[in-house]
């Protein structure tokens, strides 16, 4: 079953067209990732799926019963609405009642707006959902629902607008970048809710682990082509790299054949007009297939590092705090020369805080920061690209530096340098303004290595970069011969890229980890593991010591006497409760005219049900060994 199809579409910009002639649909519980080079139009083609743009030419139709979702690249809101407001403002009815009952608990004073939220709980069938929505809000860290939008920083509208589109149950869901601003523990929650859900998805992500766990089709738009993988990321980079191989032996054909067709073409000029009109007509087709083929300009990253001394940076006892909030306490760290260190963290938590602190755009509190004399940083931040509305590209290159020398000692001047960051010469002479989001990122890079950096600061370098220049960027600081710390929620970007963490915990403390991300996720997986046990050891009773034939020792477990009273036990205590929380939920449904009653009411049940988890789970492992 299509639940959307797109016929011929095309989209232009003044006089440039991003794309023609796109024809594909996508089926129920197919799960899509657009995926294509950076300013090639995947995120306007998004916007025209989705409704919100229209197309120049052809057409999208969806099915008339199903329900679209849209998470766009840069979500706009109404500022003085607040975030509540703007998370259950679709209509949807059960969100209406989880409103109206969010309010209630606010207000307990109001005992018939609690009579009213507890008749719509009920009507809608809200309560199980009202878990979920709690769920979805405190994996994207979003609490103070009282606060109005206009408060809030991009990474956090967008949090909002992905909570929004989850909380919906759209039958489709389009997403742009959905991993932007979110840390990795709630990019791997997101990957797990995605994957493990029977849901249709259209989205656009540089992630690959993401991509590989939660896509079954790769769409790429490659110079004007579309090609279809039915797979997940793995399966698309074999099938590619197969199909530029067999395009490389076609044009190479292609060209051999043409060589043969000029030699006829140029004979008996006068001739000309007589020759067969098809073998003229399969000339220029045959040309047009040797020239179009080519592959596509590569980005080429490729800067002189200027030489480290003997000290780099050295933090000494470093303490920075905002109020009562800790960012940094009392961490110490001498940098060495090729240190690979990746920072990782929840938001919030002082990471960006501990970076301004290295580069000296804030002043520890107690502690010292000394940086080397000969260290030149490189500061990749997350803040928007700066610009004049009517600066172009190569003007704002320009600011920094007319000429740059690369690795090899070769000196290119500004517009050269732009053009092997894929920026040709009719580009550079574009206004900023008009630049794709990836494209203003790759200048905002360009900007930072052309003053030549020995100590590299990437702060979520990989937002809005394409796959290709990903892995040129990868290449490049592989190769690096200076320091480099790195904040990303790319989990394989930094996998490849760092040997150690600093692990921002809380309270402001930092812990130096021996390994890369991966590395990191196995040790907590293990040590959660391992207390588990710990836990599961100190609960348990004290075994029975006896003498055992060899046979009784392989048969089956059985319970000691004390398991056989506690399992006994349990099912007399689950029942009384399961019957103690009927009880207190007909007593929600009938209403009382004390609102304190009812709230009490509310917060019983929801201890009796996680009670009644912990002892059902315990009964259920006793229940094992009957």
């Amino acid at each position: 079953m299509n639940y959307i199809s797109a016929e011929n579409i095309g989209k232009s910009f003044s006089d440039r067209w991003l794309f023609r002639n796109i024809s594909f649909g996508v089926s129920r519980g197919e799960k899509v990732a657009i995926v294509g080079p950076n300013g090639i139009g995947k995120s306007t083609l998004l916007n025209i799926l989705a409704g919100s743009l229209p197309a120049d030419e052809g057409k999208v139709s969806t099915r008339k019963e199903i329900s679209i979702g849209f998470l766009s690249q840069n979500p706009d809101f109404e500022q003085d609405l607040s975030i509540m407001d703007t998370l259950f403002s679709t209509g949807h009815p059960a969100l209406s009642a989880i409103k109206l009952y969010e309010q209630a608990m606010e207000h307990p004073e109001n005992a018939d707006l609690m009579d009213k939220a507890i008749t719509q709980m009920d009507a809608t069938k809200a309560w199980e959902y009202e878990s979920e929505v709690k769920q979805i809000l405190g994996k994207l860290d979003i609490h103070d629902l009282e606060k109005k939008i206009s408060q809030l920083s991009g990474g956090q509208r967008k949090r909002v607008a992905l909570a929004r589109v989850l909380i919906e149950h759209p039958d489709l869901l389009i997403m742009d970048e959905p991993t932007n601003h979110l840390d990795l523990g709630a990019i791997e929650w997101l990957e797990h809710h995605l994957s493990s859900q029977n849901i249709t998805l259209i989205l656009i992500t540089h992630d690959r682990y993401f991509l590989d766990a939660v896509t079954n089709t790769i769409v790429e738009i490659d110079r004007g082509q579309l090609y279809r993988y039915q797979g997940n990321y793995g399966y698309f980079l074999e099938k590619k790299a197969e199909r530029e191989a067999q395009q490389t032996a076609e044009t190479e054909k292609a060209r051999n054949l043409l060589r043969k067709e000029l030699e006829w073409m140029r004979r008996m000029p006068k001739a000309r007009g007589t020759k067969a009109k098809y073998r003229i007509d399969a000339f220029y087709e045959l040309k047009e297939k040797a020239a179009g083929t080519k592959a596509n300009a590569q980005l080429e990253l490729s800067v002189k590092t200027t030489r480290l001394g003997n000290k780099i940076i050295e933090l000494d006892h470093v303490y920075k705090s905002f109020g009562a909030q800790k960012m940094v306490d009392d961490f110490t760290y001498v940098f060495k020369k090729q240190d690979r260190i990746g920072i990782v963290g929840k938001n919030g938590i002082g990471k960006t805080t501990f970076l301004n602190l290295l580069t000296g755009n804030l002043q520890p509190d107690k502690g010292t920061v000394d940086k080397g004399d000969t260290t030149q940083i490189g500061y990749y931040t997350q803040q928007e690209l700066v610009y004049k509305d009517n600066q172009r590209v190569i003007e704002l290159v320009q600011e920094i530096a007319e000429v740059v020398t690369l690795a090899n000692g070769q000196t290119l001047t500004a517009s050269q340098f732009l053009n092997l960051f894929l920026f040709p010469p009719a580009k550079q002479w574009d206004l900023v303004a008009k630049l794709s989001g990836g494209e203003k990122r790759r200048l905002q890079l360009l900007r930072v290595l052309i003053k030549n950096p020995n100590f590299l600061i990437l702060d979520e370098p990989t937002n809005d970069l394409d796959l290709t220049t990903l892995n040129v960027l990868e290449d490049f600081l592989e190769n690096f011969g200076g320091c480099l710390l790195l904040v990303s929620h790319d989990r394989y970007f930094m996998d490849r890229l760092v040997d150690h963490l600093f692990v921002f915990e809380g309270e402001g403390k930092i812990r130096d980890f021996p390994g890369n991300y991966t590395d990191y996720r196995e040790w907590l997986e293990d040590k959660d593991e391992q207390e588990k046990v710990q836990a599961q050891k100190a609960n348990k009773p004290e075994p029975v010591v006896q003498t055992s034939t060899p046979t009784q020792e392989t048969a089956k477990r059985k319970l000691s006497f004390k398991e056989q009273k506690e399992y006994e036990t349990l099912e007399k205590e689950i029942e009384e409760l399961e019957e103690k929380k009927s009880k207190l939920v007909a007593k929600l449904n009938a209403g009382s005219p004390n609102h304190e009653e009812i709230t009490g009411w509310a917060k019983e049940i929801e201890t009796i049900e996680r009670t009644l988890g912990t002892k059902t789970d315990r009964w259920l492992e006793l229940a094992e060994y009957i």
